[in-house]
């Protein structure tokens, strides 16, 4: 007699004979687990991911869809440890699970990560349009991660042309970063690119990579020669970017089209039997950088939000209020909260702070309409600190559609901060996303809001 106990078929013995879900040939034991180590290992991510993002000082773009992923592969694993999918034992090898586990570790070995998973769209050097996904974007987007869980010995492998078809080698990948890079400025900076090998790099490749201008992290590993055979990259013409490539199929048993990466089978890999590479040979062991040098930009060009926020009665302590306009009461209890003026304060210390003539006009008109007396003596000091520059929209802001978050005001203020190569201050993060949706990013530091209050504190109930 047999009976059904966790997913195995159990005898009257008490003995494993078969995993559900797996041919009659493969052992029991050793495939059940391998199972309970893949499912385990989906679970302990998915509460890293929480855990990473809840450290965060804002929500990390990304992390609902890379818990997806996750979900998924365990989905699929726990479908076949209850026998509803018959897989190979390459299968359960090939999983999603270790690209996934590289994307985590990468996270949270930097700082400020701001998303992971991101898809970034950029022209190709035929002008084509391309899009790239960056695993993790850290250090307050000035970091781009590709995190890589194959193993050293495939990937030299693809590098030296002995790959499959379609496979694309890890320095063509980092062409790719370096295109798209150069056209997704961060604070008019191009982002540094590292790439995270978690199975090894040849250390052939390293090297090339390096002189590419890209970070290594992980473990570089020896090349035995081979007499007769010539190192370098190999013929890679007709090769697909695997970055765009989109697979079909159960959940977690195929690549997916951001790229990620399917865990290596060496035993059933008949480009092993040709590989150079020495994985017990560690050359080097290089960790993620503790201190990234960022070429910080020193110009600020103020927004009409933040000239507002910045002389507010309600940035200088005069927020213990309740007032008959509910959004003067939600911002006067955002400041109780979280007082906005010193991170203005940080923000601009040390920069050479603009204004174009277009926000002074408008933030006159403001201030003579609703200021009270302190704002108006505060915006005048404030105003004798920043240089006054005529309306120069850039090229790219004067391609942009108007609508109703996009308006010409609008236009002139961020489009002459774009000029200047300076970061804009602003609370209006509408216009930004607009702008955005538009294909065209601003360098921008957003805050809170706060409005001009001191005129109707009279009214208001004191808290």
């Amino acid at each position: 007699m047999q009976e059904w106990s966790g997913g195995t078929l159990v005898s009257g013995t008490g003995e494993y004979t078969q995993l559900v879900g797996f041919p009659n040939n493969v052992p029991a034991m050793a495939m059940h687990s391998m199972l309970q180590d893949r499912i385990r290992v989906a679970q302990e991510l998915l509460e890293r991911v929480e855990q990473l993002c809840s450290q965060q000082a804002h929500n990390v773009e990304g992390r609902a869809k890379l818990c997806s992923k996750l979900r998924a592969e365990l989905k699929f694993l726990q479908k076949v440890e209850a026998g509803k999918v018959v897989i190979k034992e390459s299968h359960l090898q090939s999983t999603n699970l270790t690209h996934l586990k590289a994307i985590v570790e990468s996270a949270e070995s930097l700082e400020d990560v701001v998303s992971v998973l991101h898809v970034f769209t950029y022209e190709g050097p035929g002008g084509q349009k391309q899009t790239l996904v960056v695993d993790v974007v850290a250090n307050g987007g000035h970091t781009w991660v590709k995190a890589i869980g194959r193993k050293a010995e495939a990937l030299h492998n693809i590098w030296l042309g002995r790959g499959q078809y379609g496979d694309k080698s890890v320095v063509r990948q980092a062409e790719d970063f370096l295109q798209a890079s150069r056209q997704q400025p961060v604070q008019y900076s191009n982002p540094h690119i590292i790439f995270a090998f978690y199975n090894g790099v040849s250390s052939p490749m390293a090297d090339r990579l390096g002189e590419m201008g890209i970070s290594v992290r992980g473990d570089i590993v020896a090349v035995n020669s081979v007499p007769g055979v010539e190192e370098g990259g190999g013929r890679e013409e007709g090769s697909e970017d695997e970055d765009s490539s989109c697979g079909e199929g159960e959940e977690g048993g195929s690549k997916e089209e951001e790229g990620e990466e399917e865990e290596d089978d060496e035993d059933d890999d008949p480009y092993a039997l040709h590989t150079r590479v020495d994985r017990t040979t560690v050359v080097a062991s290089l960790a993620f950088p503790t201190e990234l040098k960022v070429d910080v930009c020193k110009r600020a060009n103020l927004d009409i939000t933040t000239l507002i926020t910045y002389v507010s009665s309600l940035s200088h302590g005069n927020c213990n209020f309740t007032f008959r306009e509910q959004v003067l009461t939600e911002q006067a209890a955002q400041e109780r909260q979280e007082k906005v003026l010193p991170k203005l304060e940080e923000f601009m210390n040390g920069k050479e702070l603009f204004v174009c003539q277009s926000a002074v006009q408008d933030f006159q008109v403001i201030l003579d309409t609703l200021g009270g007396p302190g704002e108006k003596a505060r915006a005048e000091e404030l105003l004798a600190r920043l240089r006054v520059v005529p309306d120069q929209p850039s090229e790219r802001t004067q391609r942009l559609v108007t609508s109703s978050k996009v308006n010409r005001r609008s236009l002139m203020i961020f489009g002459t901060g774009d000029s200047l190569r300076a970061v804009t201050m602003t609370a209006n993060s509408g216009f930004v996303r607009a702008a955005a949706n538009q294909g065209v990013r601003y360098s921008v530091f957003i805050h809170q809001p706060r409005a001009l209050t001191e005129g109707k504190e009279w009214r208001a109930t004191p808290i």
